[in-house]
């Protein structure tokens, strides 16, 4: 295994994989209930052992500017570092925290039980696969990738090998020194930005807002590329006013940074919020534009909306790169440039 992200102190482990910075006693875990202390040792109980497994495209991620076309290997864990009450991925996500609540005693059992069930894919292995799939990439996404970081790493020193990108999803709560350790391992990133208020992410994710915002700088200034992803929840982050927040925040990193307006489906403990209208998703993607984004992308849309799927020049204002659903059906871009004005577009192309 890559070099934990933890130091083994006398009497418990400090992890800094992310900003909430556990500190792990003896038989326990850390918040995202796989990172464990086992007699004083360091043990990442889902190691090698993935719950979802598949060949995604890079659309679903979302990843708009990064390879469109290609797909990318996708591997995700148990657990969360986060406890979103709206979590669209809960069923695996928030998997050891339930088995702790049946039962609070043995739930380590039970959980190790359920991890065992899962594919048995080291990482030699999901490089072979990834390879055979024709992908180019392999995304570390599904449930939060921070937390199995060991993992990926170790994945990525043999895939970039074999010029395998790699990607993370994620909910950018990671330090510092995670994000040093991924310097040249992860290529890309769509980091959810799920509101503006410290209210929402401490009462309904449970985390903090500020780690989030300094990550999606770090990430941008390490030369990853990154995209943004807000799921627009009804009545809880939808305001005119905080994405506006949002869109401004996002500008002042990078104008070109793609921003990713997404539906809210009830799920998980927020089952009593609808979902979120197609034309609510229109009016966030027009304050975004407002701001100055050049990129703005309404996700989760019927086909009638796929029309803001499109990568538009923001110089000439054509379409560019044409989708329907996760599929690219047409591409006028010519090496990074439109294929009718030729002005760049900022972005990871093939």
């Amino acid at each position: 295994m890559a070099e934990p992200l933890v130091k083994e102190e006398e009497k418990f482990i400090q992890c800094y994989a992310c900003n909430h910075r556990c500190r792990i006693t003896d038989g326990n875990v850390g918040l995202c209930g796989v990172r464990a202390n086992d007699e004083g040792k360091f043990n990442l109980l889902v190691y090698g052992r993935p719950c979802a497994v598949w060949a995604d495209p890079i659309e679903k991620k979302p990843l708009f500017h990064f390879l469109p076309g290609t797909d990318s290997f996708s591997i995700g864990t148990f657990g969360c570092n986060f406890a979103c009450e709206f979590c669209q991925n809960w069923d695996i996500s928030q998997a050891p925290h339930d088995a702790k609540e049946k039962d609070p005693k043995r739930w380590r059992d039970y959980f190790a039980n359920l991890v065992k069930k899962c594919a048995n894919l080291p990482p030699e292995d999901a490089v072979r696969n990834a390879l055979s799939s024709n992908c180019k990439s392999i995304a570390f996404t599904y449930n939060e990738p921070t937390i199995f970081t060991e993992y990926a790493l170790d994945t990525m020193e043999i895939a970039r090998k074999k010029n395998l990108k790699g990607v993370y999803v994620t909910n950018g709560f990671q330090t510092k020194e995670c994000w040093e350790r991924l310097d040249g391992y992860i290529h890309a990133a769509n980091i959810d930005l799920k509101a503006f208020t410290e209210r929402f992410y401490r009462d309904i994710c449970h985390a903090r807002l500020e780690p989030v915002k300094e990550s999606i700088k770090i990430a941008k200034d390490m030369g990853i590329w990154v995209e943004v992803t807000t799921l627009v929840i009804p009545g809880e982050n939808d305001s005119d006013k905080e994405l506006k927040q949002i869109a401004e925040f996002l500008h002042g990193i990078d104008p070109h940074m793609p921003w990713h307006v997404t539906a809210f489906r009830p799920a998980y403990k927020m089952l009593d919020k609808p979902s979120t209208s197609p034309d609510a998703l229109v009016k966030a993607r027009e304050i975004g534009k407002s701001v100055g984004l050049k990129h703005v992308y309404c996700g989760n849309v019927p086909y009638a909306y796929s029309q803001y799927e499109e990568t538009v020049c923001p110089e000439c204002n054509k379409p560019l790169i044409d989708r329907a659903g996760f599929s690219v059906t047409k591409s006028s871009l010519k090496q990074g440039k439109c294929g009718f004005c030729g002005a760049e577009i900022k972005g990871v192309w093939e």
